[in-house]
């Protein structure tokens, strides 16, 4: 398969004005790390089952994604506001890639799923959705789990509600 090149030159000017927006600046708003959703969560009294919270850890934390694209879809991430590995010491980096697995082995224990996705969007270009908060998707997957609802209707079709995830996924989370 080969593909055509449509070149666009002034489209430069446009994406260069795009990435100097405030939401590289430090977050959506600017900056202002109270905004974060995540960083909100972290700092919440609510009780976890309310947030979908499944693991607190020293540095990281693994939430349910409330958008998700499949049932038990995790994110781990760290604890401190960081938007790239790089900013990450050496101790939250290799603990945010054990919980990472952890999770891993607490989907596959709770769904049995047929396959897994694992990885992060970094930066808005790249998918990120909140690019300023560090955060890995994991995603348990089945042969079929998607279907003509995303293709026509932009709908994803959930069998089941976030609390019963975290339920699921919480009686398997290793204590």
């Amino acid at each position: 398969m080969t593909f055509d090149h449509l070149w666009a030159g002034w489209r430069a000017n446009y994406v260069s004005s795009v990435s100097d927006g405030p939401e590289n600046a430090g977050l959506e708003d600017g900056g202002d790390q109270k905004a974060c959703v995540f960083c909100a969560i972290l700092n919440s009294n609510e009780p976890d089952q309310q947030l979908h919270v499944v693991f607190r850890g020293k540095h990281t934390i693994a939430m349910l994604n409330a958008y998700p694209y499949t049932s038990g879809h995790l994110l781990v991430m760290p604890n401190r506001h960081v938007g790239e590995i790089s900013q990450l010491s050496d101790l939250e980096y290799t603990d945010l890639f054990a919980v990472t697995r952890v999770a891993m082995k607490a989907l596959n224990d709770a769904y049995d799923p047929e396959g897994m996705n694992m990885g992060a969007n970094l930066g808005r270009a790249a998918g990120a959705g909140i690019p300023r908060h560090l955060h890995i998707h994991v995603v348990p997957r089945w042969l079929g789990d998607t279907n003509f609802m995303t293709t026509v209707a932009s709908t994803r079709v959930m069998p089941e509600a976030l609390s019963d995830s975290w339920q699921k996924v919480r009686e398997v989370w290793p204590s």
